[in-house]
């Protein structure tokens, strides 16, 4: 998601393109950052600072810790030679300080001697190497998602990560069931030269690698800043009084979206003033059943059975007919309340069910004309002639106004002299022939 011009690289190794080192406002050319809040304060009573930093490869795809036991200090942004499987790779340095402590222990990452090692800031030749990996990965990955449709294995390849010397390539799929892959590694190891490591991800983690655009109009929350993935049912759904609908409700991983979560805990808060076991009311005339709550009104809406017109209530009258109904009892009327609709004019009335559903919204104020005909009503001023909808119509064939032929004009010939000369005599049809 990072911009066009990241692709051109400076002396220093850092990306020229948005002309900000590699650090984007919007965090796009390299992904799940953290903001280093700790890094402009001096902390001289630490003494050195923290020894292990955060790496990420493949614009923030992949992240991983790593020990910095060298005389160098490296800042956000800096291209660093790390220790690879066999051999090395090139990552980006994206955090570092005391921030590192919270992440690791947010990770479950302990600082123990198996943390791999920084080995140098990289090099003009390791920059090389580096960048040949990445214009490779595109061809490879379209030659192993070929051969794994060759060998009709129910798996998707949804990124291929080379390593930097290209002594190892990482394959990253999704698959709905277990995958026996054995013989796939032996193809891919012969194939492309390297060893073969092979990582089974989500849909919502592969949805973290690729990147996109939501429906909302900004970057996927999982390619952005979203690390940790809740589970996320339709009940989130319910409780927010949304139409349970897989298209608008499915983000582009084919899940449900994440963002139902995020202010479901507002929603619950807010139904625990409501009335349990709610959902229908008895009265005289029929039941009537619970359509939804509206928790900024602190509304009940209700509807009959085989009616589209729905009532709302207080909670306080909802619990009311709920102890009459306990008691046996029915109530007469419902005694819905009365919603103030501000309107343009006072006098219009307007239906409490089309303002809920619609917003208010009718299809003629979206047409200019009906525009420029209220525009014209307000000022006074005549409509114009040639408007087709204010054209006088002819008048109708009725039994007393029904316009007869001209006197001048008889049946099959025409007024006009012009159109005699041009009329043509139809010859006559031979008459059918009787099947008897």
């Amino acid at each position: 998601m990072g911009c066009g011009g990241c692709g051109s690289i400076t002396a220093n190794g850092k990306p020229a393109g948005c002309q900000s080192n590699g650090n984007c406002g919007t965090g796009g050319c390299n992904r799940l950052n953290v903001f280093n809040w700790l890094a402009e304060l001096p902390f001289a009573d630490l003494g050195k600072p923290f020894p292990i930093l955060e790496i990420s490869f493949n614009k923030g795809s992949r992240k991983d810790f790593y020990r910095n036991n060298t005389h160098h200090i490296f800042e956000k942004g800096m291209f660093v030679t790390v220790e690879g499987n066999g051999g090395f790779d090139v990552g980006q340095v994206s955090l570092t300080g005391e921030l590192v402590k919270l992440q690791m222990k947010k990770h479950g990452v302990q600082d123990t001697s198996e943390i791999k090692r920084i080995l140098r800031p990289s090099a003009d030749r390791d920059l090389d190497l580096y960048y040949a990996a990445k214009e490779r990965e595109k061809e490879v990955l379209i030659r192993s998602r070929a051969i794994a449709r060759a060998q009709n294995l129910e798996m998707k390849i949804a990124e291929a990560e080379v390593q930097a010397d290209g002594k190892k390539i990482a394959f990253f799929y999704t698959a709905d069931a277990r995958v026996d892959f054995r013989e796939l590694i032996k193809i891919y190891a012969s194939e492309f030269k390297a060893k073969v490591e092979m990582r089974q991800i989500g849909a919502r983690q592969e949805s973290a690698k690729i990147g996109g655009i939501g429906s909302c109009g900004r970057e996927l929350c999982c390619s952005t800043w979203l690390s940790d993935f809740k589970t996320v049912n339709t009940t989130a759904a319910r409780y927010q009084n949304l139409s349970i609908n897989q298209t608008k409700l499915s983000g582009q991983c084919g899940r449900l979206k994440c963002c139902l979560n995020y202010e479901l805990d507002t929603y619950m808060d807010a139904l625990k003033d409501f009335p349990n076991h709610a959902d229908q009311l008895e009265l005289t005339t029929g039941k009537a059943f619970l359509q939804k709550k509206d928790i900024f009104r602190n509304l009940m809406w209700y509807s009959f059975s085989g009616s589209n017109k729905q009532y709302p209530l207080t909670i306080e009258r909802v619990q009311e007919i709920l102890s009459l109904n306990a008691a046996g009892q029915k109530p007469e009327a419902l005694e819905a309340v009365e919603i103030q609709v501000k309107t343009k004019d006072p006098d219009k009335a307007v239906d409490m069910g089309f303002v809920n559903d619609v917003g208010q919204i009718t299809l003629n104020s979206l047409s200019k004309t009906g525009k420029r005909k209220k525009q014209q009503a307000k000022a006074g001023k005549p409509q114009p002639a040639g408007d087709r909808n204010n054209r006088p119509r002819p008048p109708k064939n009725t039994p007393g106004n029904a316009p007869g032929p001209s006197p001048a004009v008889k049946a099959g010939t025409s007024s006009n002299p012009a159109h005699k000369k041009t009329q043509k005599r139809r010859p006559n049809r031979p008459a059918r022939e009787s099947k008897d």
